[in-house]
């Protein structure tokens, strides 16, 4: 049994990861997750990496083990619900124990909290002035701390402690504090569909016309070779910008926009091969023995120009996310769609290239350059089989 080509096994694990990847996310590739531009987890540095833990009437105290220096800001929000008359209190304890009241709770029903270390109520109910940095005071120093809720436990409800961190997730995060993983992922089913979609469109077209072009001939042949040579001569990235200042940004008029300005190419193969084909022994027959136009393009030439629009479309849908990632990297791309090209545009808009946030620039540029590698390897073996001579004997 022959093993299929390393390009398409590659392309059904990335069509399996644009489908799948983003309904796995936790939180939407918006949510902003930490910092911003913190660097991977796995980057290594003093950054400490993001923390989260859960108070609830079955676990009323949580310890962490901090053995960095003290984060950047502390939340804790969440609602605890008593059925009776209680008196309450979060309790922050340090390594040298020394305890501070976060908050405090008295009477009958939901306790709703929610604390910013940033927040000036914050730090003056610590004591300390409004400019001071409230997470130096709750943690003076590396070790165990411990945040207990002290008092009768309640009926339901929870709280969320977060320190974010410096570090995050596999890919860091962006300028924004977002997940860039998250992004990525989201990011490959918006290339994929710009670049088959606008490649579908410009093959279908190409097709078309070659077809008609190659077999009428005379006139009808000259005018739309004449048309063609006139649009293969504009330079396309100037019409690009044009046509999306005037026709708008979101995604669907930049797959029409692709698609209409990249049918030339595909529309000249299949015409050269009609011109071939018309003159052929058995369309000849056919035509004696009475078949129509329509027939013999149908049921006869359009067969054997698909081999070649196959090829086209493999070889086609890199250039359309080339072409959708430069649109999107000048901004001219739709701002609320994340794209691989939209990645690299806010990396470079907010200064990553300056500041060494690699983890905001590789992905994207690493990820349009193997998906191009793959749609081009996908159209060589689709030639091959079209020609077995560019086999080289046989070898795939």
């Amino acid at each position: 049994m022959k093993i299929p080509r390393w390009s398409f096994i590659t392309f059904f694990l990335i069509l399996a990861v644009a489908v799948i990847g983003p309904m796995s996310l936790s939180k939407g590739p918006q949510e902003t997750v930490a910092k911003p531009f913190a660097p991977p987890v796995w980057s290594g540095g003093d950054a400490p990496p993001p923390f989260s833990g859960n108070l609830s009437p079955a676990s009323k105290e949580m310890t962490i083990e901090w053995d960095w220096d003290a984060p950047e800001n502390l939340t804790l929000r969440g609602q605890l619900a008593y059925d009776k008359e209680v008196t309450a209190r979060l309790v922050w304890t340090t390594p040298e124990g020394s305890k501070y009241t976060l908050s405090s709770f008295q009477g009958s029903g939901v306790w709703s909290i929610d604390l910013d270390a940033r927040d000036m109520t914050f730090k003056t109910a610590l004591g300390i002035p409004p400019f001071a940095g409230a997470t130096s005071l709750l943690f003076p120093s590396r070790g165990l701390h411990v945040l207990s809720l002290e008092g009768p436990s309640p009926s339901e409800g929870s709280l969320e402690l977060v320190l974010p961190g410096g570090r995050w997730g596999l890919l860091g995060t962006d300028q924004r504090g977002r997940d860039v993983l998250s992004l990525f992922i989201v990011g490959i089913r918006v290339s994929l569909l710009v670049g088959i979609s606008a490649t579908l469109i410009a093959s279908l077209l190409g097709l078309s016309i070659g077809l008609a072009s190659g077999y009428l001939g005379g006139v009808a042949d000259n005018l739309i070779m004449r048309v063609v040579d006139v649009l293969l001569s504009i330079p396309i990235l100037p019409i690009l910008m044009v046509l999306v200042g005037i026709w708008g940004k979101g995604l669907w008029q930049l797959v029409l926009i692709l698609g209409l300005f990249s049918w030339m190419g595909t529309a000249r193969t299949v015409r050269s091969l009609a011109l071939s084909l018309r003159e052929s022994c058995y369309v000849e027959n056919l035509r004696s023995i009475g078949a129509g136009s329509w027939y013999i393009l149908y049921r006869h030439l359009l067969p054997e120009a698909m081999p070649v629009v196959l090829a086209a479309v493999s070889l086609g849908v890199p250039g359309a996310i080339l072409a959708e990632a430069g649109l999107s990297f000048l901004g001219l791309s739709d701002p609320r769609i994340i794209s691989w090209g939209r990645m690299l545009h806010e990396a470079h808009g907010f200064g990553a290239f300056t500041a060494g946030a690699w983890w905001l620039i590789i992905p994207p540029g690493l990820g349009i350059s193997i998906i191009c590698l793959v749609f081009l390897d996908m159209g060589r073996s689709i030639e091959e089989m079209a020609d077995p001579r560019l086999r080289g004997g046989g070898k795939s």
